[in-house]
């Protein structure tokens, strides 16, 4: 099946607006709410410091989700090269505020993976 089947699939479709930070706030609720439940039914010795299974799993969330953002700012920005005038537009904005949502998700992230977590 083709892309052009499909419009909010295609690069130039504004939803490219609005998907990055939709993905940015899944990863939120997703990090937060996941350490919320461990840290409820497995919290770890508070010795430990940030050296646990807890932050190694949000770790490589927060960089599955960074690689995810950043391979969609890329697409975007390779598209907004072949078009001109709106099209291009949507594509290099939709690709700026991918790259914006992947520095909130590291910005977010990576603090929260050097500290203790459950304190």
């Amino acid at each position: 099946m083709s892309a052009s089947r499909y419009a909010f699939i295609h690069p130039y479709h504004p939803l490219h607006l609005v998907i990055g930070l939709i993905i940015w706030s899944k990863w939120f609720v997703i990090m937060y709410g996941g350490l919320s439940v461990a840290c409820s039914v497995a919290p770890p010795r508070p010795d430990q410091g940030a050296l646990t299974l807890i932050n190694l799993g949000l770790g490589v969330l927060t960089l599955i989700f960074a690689a995810l953002l950043a391979w969609l700012a890329w697409a975007c920005a390779q598209s907004a090269r072949q078009a001109e005038g709106r099209p291009r537009f949507f594509a290099l904005v939709g690709s700026g505020l991918y790259v914006a949502s992947m520095g909130a998700t590291l910005f977010v992230g990576v603090p929260v993976v050097g500290f203790p977590p459950c304190i």
